[in-house]
């Protein structure tokens, strides 16, 4: 539980709320959740005050592209003294895990304030977490819309049963990149009472009806019959 190093008394009044809500967090990723936008901001600041003054910002960007530096974090919390929290490019002075963990969160707290403004309630999980399904013909952007569904803001993260993965990086901003190919309720009494969906829709033509129309439906966890 990283909240236990906070020092509260550096904390501005938005992070003080902040670190109330984190703290009574049940985990969830709704679109309206405050709390899991401020965690990953959070996270992504301890992750690159750790590890980037040793692996250069060439080596920490491929880093974050792993599901390595997730894992770190747990045995890491637990080694209060480990040399990875000392800033190798500072002097007369030996970060520890507090320093880091205080530092990454003044920061987080800071960066979403620029971002979105002083109001918490408007640092909503929905403003910073997306998903869109591209077509390689969508890639060219006045064509973009055509070919391509979405973005739309949607709930889940890479952590939680609606597994939907994102990579960190400095913009703050999360867009997915892998998630469900189909989601499927099989009614073994009565099989004519499944229920499935896809991420876009049946067809691969851009020109039917049923290239996206599923697609919103996906994004609110809702199911079509089979």
């Amino acid at each position: 539980n990283l909240a236990k190093y906070l020092d509260v008394s550096l904390l501005s009044e938005n992070g003080l709320k902040a670190i109330d809500s984190l703290r009574m967090w049940s985990g969830d990723y709704n679109l309206s959740s405050i709390e899991a936008t401020v965690y990953n901001r959070w996270i992504y600041y301890l992750l690159e005050n750790t590890f980037e003054d040793e692996l250069d910002e060439e080596l920490f960007n491929q880093f974050l592209s792993t599901h390595f530096m997730k894992r770190l974090i747990a045995p890491l919390s637990k080694d209060e003294n480990s040399v990875w929290w000392d800033n190798v490019n500072t002097t007369n002075v030996s970060e520890n895990m507090k320093d880091i963990v205080n530092l990454s969160f003044m920061e987080a707290i800071a960066s979403l304030e620029k971002a979105f403004g002083n109001n918490v309630n408007q640092w909503r999980w929905e403003r910073v977490h997306s998903i869109e399904h591209g077509h390689p013909i969508g890639q060219i952007a006045a064509l973009r819309s055509f070919f391509n569904v979405g973005p739309f803001p949607i709930h889940g993260s890479r952590e939680v049963i609606n597994n939907l993965a994102f990579a960190y990086d400095d913009t703050g901003f999360y867009k997915t990149t892998s998630g469900p190919s189909t989601r499927r309720v099989i009614d073994f009494s009565d099989v004519e009472n499944s229920i499935s969906i896809l991420p876009t829709g049946q067809s691969g033509n851009p020109l039917s009806k049923h290239y996206r129309d599923q697609a919103e439906m996906y994004v609110n966890g809702e199911f079509r019959k089979m």
